[in-house]
């Protein structure tokens, strides 16, 4: 075992980088996305990886029947002339394994069973495996368990579609070089592992192939590697197997023959023949990838460092006294009033551009356009008969007194049941209102305590408390507006008696046709357009009173709806203005400091997840910055 059977040129110009990739994965950059440039070694179950792997290391692996390989085995061979023992040793988890090369199988098997358990399942959990003799190839390669398709007892029946997982996840980064071990016993296109690799590398740019068990079939093997019916792009390098007890050095001497004397096996290229072929191949494929992504490294490196330095400095900072915690607090109420004075009053929308929901200026302009839409330009008349409405109420209305003169209560009374018939439409627009504005509010609240979570309850219940008391103020003042209708019929707009004037011009035509002066019964009115009047000529006592309430109420429901439009209008405006302005940090205050200012102790009380991610980031940024001392320690001739 202390042979070594492996002879291999060194070059000083990459065992730096090697080095450097190597602590860049021990420090487990790729938990940050950032893969580095790996050999990963596959292969169907019982193609030989074991022996390939051994040959490399001069180093014996685990080996038994069924699968091997467990668990990923990260090996790094690290060559050193001056040394005098080889230098093996684990590590996995938190632990560092000191091993020697005739305790390692042993120990492999011993981290294997703590990492994946004592059956004959596999874990995605790396053992690294460091071994530092003369000699060997400085290479890193990931072993990966083997292909097998049917699950043998004692494996978990899903063995294949664990290992596949395992296996896809090392070799789909474009970084990733794939070493396919395939047996000379086997067709080429009918290996597993093949099929794997092509799903990530279908032009096999950067797929190597080793072929072994030359010596068990030779025949068409040249054929094989030449033709390529698989497509391996960085080519072939064809193996013989340790065979028994044979020394390292025994069975390199072994291939050699044998690659020079076999009649079939000589005829292929030297170039393509041997361990030592293929751990110079494995070395300058390595040197050549890691020269080419170790820039691209760096540079993911520091965008990653400045990715979490910037969302760890956006976290809001530990608040350690009630003083810190009032100044955010209040800090947080101005980013509010600010974010609703523009969208709810001053029509700004720089902060959400494309977001029209929250455009609040321009979405309560429509619904008050809405509103003006639903009052009636003209006077309700629900009475299938023109003015009969009129005349019953002025029926109704008789009293003992001089004749001609129009009863004001008539009026009133028929005022009234109009007005009752609108009255819902403004009290659903300040619902309708109300229920915009809270939804903004908190959606802003929300927005701006995000980072203290812990004030999300208590200012949602604030805010909507204060919608409810605004909500009740507007349906009162809408409730106000109606009674002063029905108080009185009164206006000084000018536009009142002018239509009134303007309508009983008409009047004479009325009355000609209630008296018979016309021979039809149908007269039109520029007001109403066509209308029978034939049924008036039996309530002639009252047909003309009627008339002339008509005509008021036709000139005065302008007025109501214009007093119902601009007032309703008015009002909505000057209460978001002073919910914006005034009574939204008063109730904030109130609510979340309290005589006790429980709401401000609770913000300097971190919450779970914002700790959570505070640690998160802070671990990212101490691994980045270990990994950034890592790269820029090499220098910059090595990567640019």
């Amino acid at each position: 075992m202390g042979e070594i059977a492996l002879e291999s040129s060194y070059n000083n110009n990459i065992r730096p980088l090697l080095d450097a990739v190597d602590q860049l994965r021990h420090l487990k950059v790729t938990q940050e996305g950032i893969q580095l440039p790996t050999i990963v070694v596959v292969g169907d179950q019982s193609s030989g990886k074991s022996s390939v792997l051994e040959s490399l290391a001069g180093i014996s692996l685990p080996r038994g029947q069924g699968i091997c390989t467990r668990v990923p085995l990260i090996m790094r061979l690290q060559g050193d002339s001056d040394i005098t023992e080889p230098s093996l040793h684990l590590e996995y988890g938190n632990k560092t394994v000191p091993t020697s090369e005739d305790e390692i199988a042993a120990a492999i098997n011993n981290a294997t069973v703590e990492i994946a358990g004592a059956g004959k399942g596999i874990s995605d959990k790396p053992i690294t495996l460091v071994v530092k003799k003369k000699s060997v190839p400085d290479l890193t390669l990931v072993d990966l368990p083997g292909i097998t398709r049917v699950p043998v007892e004692g494996q978990p029946a899903d063995i294949y579609e664990q290992i596949s997982k395992t296996i896809m996840e090392y070799i789909a980064p474009k970084e990733s070089i794939i070493l396919n071990v395939l047996s000379a016993t086997v067709d080429f296109p009918t290996c597993e592992s093949i099929r794997m690799s092509r799903q990530v590398d279908q032009l096999g740019e950067r797929t190597l192939a080793v072929v072994t068990k030359s010596d068990k079939a030779p025949e068409g093997l040249l054929e094989k590697v030449t033709v390529d019916d698989v497509h391996i792009g960085l080519g072939y390098v064809c193996v013989r197997n340790r065979i028994g007890e044979e020394t390292y050095e025994q069975a390199r001497i072994e291939e050699e023959r044998l690659f020079k004397s076999h009649p079939l096996l000589s005829q292929i290229d030297k170039s393509m023949t041997g361990i030592p072929v293929l751990a110079e191949r494995l070395t300058q494929i390595q040197a050549s990838i890691i020269a080419k992504c170790l820039p691209d490294i760096v540079k993911k490196i520091d965008d990653k460092l400045n990715q979490s330095l910037s969302e760890l400095n956006s976290l809001p900072q530990n608040l350690s006294s009630v003083a810190d915690a009032l100044k955010a607090f209040i800090r947080i109420i101005k980013l509010v009033r600010d974010s609703l004075a523009n969208l709810l009053v001053r029509g700004e929308f720089d902060e959400f551009p494309d977001d029209n929901s929250l455009h609040g200026t321009a979405r309560i302009a429509e619904m008050l356009h809405k509103y003006r839409a639903e009052l009636p330009d003209k006077c309700p008349a629900k009475e299938k008969q023109f003015l009969m409405e009129e005349v019953g109420v002025l029926q109704e209305a008789k009293g003992i007194r001089l004749p001609n003169f129009l009863p004001r209560s008539a009026f009133l009374t028929i005022l009234k049941n109009k007005i009752d018939t609108i009255s819902h439409i403004p009290r659903e627009l300040v619902n309708t209102v109300w229920a915009y504005v809270e939804k903004i509010a908190i959606q802003m609240m929300l927005r701006h305590c995000e980072n203290y979570p812990q004030l999300k309850s208590a200012s949602q219940r604030a805010l909507h408390g204060l919608i409810d008391k605004m909500r009740d103020r507007s349906c009162k003042f809408v409730k106000d507006m109606i009674g002063m209708e029905l108080v009185s019929d009164y206006t000084a707009n000018p536009d009142y008696m002018n239509t009134w004037v303007e309508l009983m011009k008409e009047e004479e035509k009325f009355r000609n046709a209630i008296e018979y002066k016309l021979i039809s019964s149908k007269i039109t009115l520029k007001a109403f357009g066509d209308v029978e009047v034939g049924h008036l000529r039996s309530h002639e006592d009252v047909a003309e009173q009627a008339f002339d309430i008509r005509m008021r109420l036709t000139a005065y429901w302008k007025i109501v709806v214009l007093r119902l439009v601009d007032g309703v209008a008015l009002h909505i405006l000057h209460s978001i203005k002073c919910l914006v302005e005034d009574e939204l940090e008063v109730e904030l205050i109130n609510e979340l400091l309290g005589s006790n200012k429980t709401g401000i102790e609770k913000m300097m009380e971190e919450s779970p997840a914002t700790a959570t991610k505070r640690e998160r980031l802070k671990k990212s940024v101490e691994l980045l910055k270990e990994s950034k001392d890592v790269v820029t320690s090499i220098s910059g001739s090595y990567y640019c």
